[in-house]
């Protein structure tokens, strides 16, 4: 991972939560939902959740595969992750998690039934390795689940991003002090593939025997869900 992204989330986990609160208006607790509804989880479903950073995905799944599941969150960024544990004992949850880097997953192959990543795929350094890390600790016929940013086309393209280019950097700078983070998360949204482009992505490691995309919020957001392949 690059040692230059880890340090920004570090330096904004304080105030991560609160300001994806403000920036988002909320809809991203119903993007996070529709993951879940997405990824097919059912109860007893072991979760592994990848990029979890302060844990709401994580704790989204729990509410679904309930106290006969597991889910485990891991982050490479310790400074996120230290705020999770606090959320999910305030929501009585059992949920445990370590820090851990998605490009190298230190979990047995075919342990899971799901693996997710909610905005950050796009934030490692090869998302082709991390997508094929997910599926290989995933049982064959299970799921990997990615929620990222897309590029929004017809009405929604020119107001979303006057907004990421222009307001996230000053709300986002402002609250937190490091308007350079809220500057390169929109950057990196506008520049990584996404739609047809990401299946594409998924396609060609191999690792899936069926994926598919479903848009959310006019291309705001996508939902990916790729079937784990036989080997």
């Amino acid at each position: 991972m690059s040692e230059k992204v880890r340090n920004m989330f570090a330096d904004i986990a304080d105030d991560y939560d609160r300001i994806n609160g403000i920036l988002s208006f909320g809809v991203h607790n119903a993007w996070r939902k529709k993951t879940v509804k997405e990824s097919g989880a059912k109860p007893g479903d072991r979760v592994l959740d990848c990029a979890t950073g302060t844990g709401d995905l994580a704790l989204e799944f729990k509410k679904t595969v309930g106290h006969e599941g597991y889910v485990l969150g891991t982050d490479f960024c310790k400074e996120m992750i230290e705020h999770a544990p606090g959320k999910a004992a305030g929501k009585k949850m059992v949920v445990e998690f370590e820090v851990a880097d998605a490009m190298n997953l230190p979990y047995d192959d075919d342990d899971f039934d799901i693996a997710s990543i909610a905005f950050g795929i796009r934030n490692v350094d090869d998302p082709d390795v991390a997508l094929k890390e997910m599926a290989r600790v995933v049982k064959p016929g299970g799921r990997v689940v990615v929620l990222e940013f897309g590029q929004p086309k017809g009405v929604m393209k020119h107001p979303y991003n006057l907004y990421s280019k222009h307001i996230m950097p000053a709300v986002g700078g402002w609250i937190s002090g490091n308007r350079e983070a809220y500057t390169y998360l929109p950057e990196t949204s506008a520049k990584f593939p996404a739609g047809e482009q990401f299946l594409e992505m998924m396609k060609q490691t191999g690792a899936f025997s069926a994926m598919r995309g479903v848009e959310l919020t006019g291309g705001i957001a996508w939902v990916y869900v790729g079937t784990v392949a036989q080997i």
